[in-house]
C-alpha cells in the first residue's frame, strides 16, 4: 500500500483517523509512540521497536489542522498494540475511533478475533469495546497488563469470573427495554459485582421504560445474603420483576443464562459455574433463550416474600 486509505472520518470529531503506509509514516507514528511508552511511561526505547512494525496495519490520528495526535496497530498475529494518544486530546473519543478502525480492519481481513495485552489502567476502555480479559495479569516493561481479546464473529468462550462480568456488563449496556436472567440464587460472584449491578442501574434509570425479569430457583437464598441487586430492585421496583420456579423439571435445570432484547446472550450449560458461552449479536440463540424462559416464567411463583421489603 502506497498511499494512505480511509479508515473512517466522523466530520462532528475534531479529528479523523486513517490507515497508513508504513513506510511512508514510520517517523511520525514513532514519534507519537516514543512520546507516550519511553518518555511518559518509561519503557525502554528498545521495546518500543520491533521487527514487526513493517508488517503491521497501522492507524494514525490526526487533528484537523493535520497535526498526529495518535496511532496504534494491528499485527500479523492478529493483535492490537502501540495504542498511543497525546497527553492533550485523551479523554475526547480518539482512543475509541482508532480502536473501531483497527477493529474494523481486522473485520474486513476476515479475521474471526482479536486480541491485546492491555494496561491496568486502560482495562475498562476495552471492556467498554468489547474485549474480555483473558488470564491472569502479568507485568510488561515494569507495568501491570491484562491479556484480552473480542471475538468478532459467532459466539465465544467465557472461562471466568473476570470475562463473565465483562459479558454481563456487555449484554445489560446493550439491551434496548428487555433483559431476561434465568438464575440459581442471583448467581454470587457475577450478579452482585459492582461493575453489574452500576449497569442493571444505569439500565433502569435510563427512561426507556425496560423491565428485567428474573427466574430463581432459590428465592430464599438472594434474602439471606442480602444480595446487593435486591436493594437496587427494591429502589426501582417498577423495573425488576421476580419468579421463582416451581415445577420439579424446571427445579432440576441445571444452567443459567442472560438473554437481551437487542440479539445477545451469555449461557453457562452449569448455573453454579462462571465458564459458559456468549454472543452480544446472536440473535437466533438468543431468542431461543427467551421464549424458553417465557415458557417457564408464565408457571413460576411471583416471590411474594420479596414484598416486605418493599419489592
Amino acid at each position: 500500500m502506497n498511499q494512505a486509505t480511509s479508515a473512517g472520518h466522523d466530520t462532528s470529531q475534531p479529528f479523523r483517523v486513517d490507515l497508513v503506509d508504513y513506510a511512508g509514516a514510520a517517523d511520525v507514528l514513532h514519534a507519537i509512540r516514543e512520546t507516550v511508552f519511553v518518555q511518559e511511561q518509561d519503557v525502554p526505547p528498545e521495546l518500543e521497536r520491533d521487527a514487526l512494525d513493517p508488517q503491521c496495519a497501522h492507524v494514525l490520528a490526526r487533528a484537523l489542522d493535520g497535526t498526529p495526535i495518535g496511532t496504534g496497530r494491528l499485527t500479523p498475529e492478529h493483535r492490537i498494540g502501540r495504542m498511543a494518544v497525546l497527553p492533550a486530546w485523551r479523554g475526547k473519543g480518539v482512543g475509541d475511533a482508532m480502536l473501531d478502525a483497527l477493529v474494523a480492519e481486522a473485520r474486513a481481513r476476515g479475521w474471526r478475533e482479536v486480541a491485546l495485552n492491555a494496561q491496568v489502567s486502560a482495562i475498562d476502555f476495552y471492556l467498554r469495546h468489547g474485549f474480555i480479559p483473558q488470564g491472569a495479569r502479568y507485568q510488561e516493561a515494569g507495568i501491570e497488563h491484562q491479556a484480552m481479546r473480542r471475538v468478532l464473529s459467532g459466539p465465544q468462550a467465557i472461562q471466568d469470573r473476570a470475562a463473565a462480568v465483562a459479558m454481563a456488563v456487555r449484554l445489560v449496556d446493550a439491551a434496548r427495554r428487555g433483559l431476561r436472567v434465568y438464575s440459581r440464587e442471583l448467581d454470587p460472584g457475577l450478579l452482585d459485582a459492582p461493575e453489574v449491578i452500576d449497569a442493571l442501574r444505569r439500565f433502569a434509570t435510563a427512561g426507556r421504560g425496560g423491565t428485567v425479569r428474573i427466574l430463581l430457583q432459590d428465592a430464599a437464598a438472594p434474602q439471606r445474603s442480602h444480595a446487593p441487586l435486591l436493594g437496587l430492585a427494591q429502589r426501582l421496583p417498577s423495573v425488576f420483576q421476580f419468579r421463582e420456579v416451581a415445577d420439579p423439571v424446571d427445579r432440576a435445570y441445571p444452567s443459567a443464562f442472560i438473554a437481551s432484547d437487542a440479539g445477545g446472550y451469555y449461557f453457562r450449560t452449569l448455573g453454579h459455574r462462571f465458564d459458559g458461552e456468549a454472543d452480544p449479536h446472536g440473535p437466533g440463540r438468543a431468542r431461543q433463550l427467551g421464549n424458553a424462559f417465557d415458557q417457564v416464567w408464565e408457571r413460576s411463583r411471583p416471590v411474594t416474600e420479596y414484598r416486605p421489603l418493599g419489592l
